[in-house]
C-alpha cells in the first residue's frame, strides 16, 4: 500500500510545474481603449501579441475606458486589484482631467493615491506621462507634465516617455479630432513605451 502511494507521489513529481501566468493591468483612457479603431489593433492588443511572440509569460488585462479620469480609476481600483492581482500596472491617465480643467494639485493627489494603493500589493508601476493640446499654452502644459515627474520621483516608480511621441505632431497619424491616434500609430505608441516596459516584464 505504502509502496503504491510512494510511486504515485513520484509520478506526480515527474510532471513540470506550470509557472503561473503573470498579469499586466492597464489603467488608461481612450488612448489605451483604442478609441475610433478596432480594439484588436490598439497598442494594448499589440502588447499582448508581442508578449506571446516573445514567450514572456504575461497576460494583459485592459481596464481602460474612454473618457476615464484619475478619480474614476480611484473608485474602482480596489475591485480591479482584487480581481486580477497584477504584477505590473501601467497607468495612462490624466489627460481627461486636464481637458476638463481639474486642478493640477487634484490630479497629482489622485495619481499619488492610485500609485500608493497599487504599491500595497507589491505590484510594479509604470506611469505614462500625458500632455495637453498646444492651445492650452506652453506654460500650463509644462506645469501639467511636471505632475508626472513629481509623482514618479516621490513614489519611486518608473516613468515612460510620452506615449504620443512622434505622433501627436503629425496630422496623418491622428484622427480628425486631433486627440486620438489612428490605427497606423498604435505600433509607434507601443514602441514608445517598450524600452521602459520591457525591463519590468523580464524581472
Amino acid at each position: 500500500m505504502y509502496y503504491r502511494i510512494l510511486i504515485f507521489i513520484i509520478y506526480l513529481w515527474s510532471f513540470p510545474v506550470q509557472a503561473q501566468e503573470k498579469t499586466i493591468l492597464i489603467l488608461g483612457d481612450s488612448l489605451s481603449a483604442a478609441y475610433g479603431i478596432p480594439v484588436e489593433d490598439g497598442w494594448v492588443s499589440l502588447l499582448g501579441q508581442r508578449l506571446v511572440r516573445q514567450s514572456l509569460g504575461h497576460k494583459v488585462v485592459n481596464a481602460s475606458i474612454s473618457g476615464e479620469t484619475t478619480i474614476g480609476v480611484k473608485t474602482r481600483l480596489d475591485k480591479l486589484l482584487n480581481s486580477y492581482n497584477p504584477e505590473l500596472v501601467i497607468i495612462e491617465l490624466g489627460a481627461n482631467d486636464g481637458l476638463r480643467g481639474f486642478a493640477l494639485s487634484e490630479i497629482e493627489n489622485n495619481l499619488t493615491d492610485i500609485v500608493s494603493v497599487i504599491k500595497q500589493i507589491n505590484a510594479v508601476v509604470l506611469l505614462v506621462p500625458m500632455q495637453l493640446p498646444p492651445n492650452y499654452g506652453a506654460a500650463y502644459n509644462q506645469r501639467f507634465m511636471s505632475i508626472y515627474v513629481s509623482v514618479a520621483e516621490k513614489q519611486d516608480i518608473n516613468l515612460s516617455p510620452f506615449i504620443l511621441k512622434d505622433i501627436a505632431q503629425h496630422s496623418e497619424l491622428m484622427q480628425a479630432d486631433g486627440l486620438h491616434p489612428v490605427q497606423e500609430a498604435q505600433a509607434i505608441m507601443l514602441d514608445n513605451l517598450w524600452p521602459s516596459l520591457e525591463p519590468l516584464i523580464i524581472k
